[in-house]
């Protein structure tokens, strides 16, 4: 039991100190493409291996994580001011970040005892799946907390008219971006989580 404990929380160390670096250094975990809209972010995947790796429970402490990072970051030093407008809110910034911790364990939880080509497939899935919730739950919950203020985002979000409505202007300005995400996700988990399940299943 101890053994296991000190391999879980040099996991742990390991994947924390992985998403320092991913956001504290410019162009890891954050990659800009325009100045004006939230970066690209890579985090879903250092979420989604580890989620994978240690379970729904562990996922969603490290989803926990990254949303008050986010959050404090929307404070310190947001890089674009829809980031600050959106994420120095507690719903936008921590729901998401929960969610996408949760859902990839609750994945791998369901299909550990399947075979390998069945868990594979699994962890595509549960890439996908990361990135959607975080990119879906942001729209959903940005929607619902300007609901009744929409027009000084919507100035920021693009050249939208102030008809438009929110969600609409969301999904168009941040779609992409999540789309991206998704597919970058989806490709790299696989590669990554079979082999590192090989190897702890080796050490114990």
């Amino acid at each position: 039991m101890r053994r296991k404990e000190t391999k879980n929380l040099a996991i742990t160390a390991i994947f924390v100190a992985i998403f320092l670096l991913q956001t504290l250094i410019p162009n890891i975990g954050y990659i800009r493409i325009l100045p004006t809209l939230p970066a690209i972010t890579t985090i879903p995947l250092t979420v989604s291996i580890y989620s994978l790796l240690m379970g729904p429970i562990a996922g969603t402490f490290f989803g926990i994580f990254w949303g008050i990072a986010r959050m404090v970051q929307a404070y310190t030093q947001p890089g674009d001011i829809v980031s600050l407008m959106l994420f120095q809110n507690f719903v936008i910034a921590v729901i998401p970040s929960v969610l996408a911790g949760l859902f990839p364990g609750l994945i791998g939880k369901l299909t550990a005892k399947k075979k390998n080509s069945i868990k594979e497939v699994s962890y595509t899935v549960a890439g996908a799946v990361t990135s959607l919730t975080n990119t879906v739950f942001v729209i959903l919950l940005t929607s619902l907390v300007f609901m009744g203020n929409s027009a000084k985002l919507l100035g920021h979000l693009g050249s939208f008219t102030q008809g438009t409505p929110l969600i609409t202007a969301l999904i168009i300005a941040l779609g992409l971006n999540g789309l991206v995400e998704a597919v970058f996700t989806a490709i790299v988990t696989p590669i990554i989580v079979t082999p590192l399940n090989k190897v702890l299943r080796r050490v114990g």
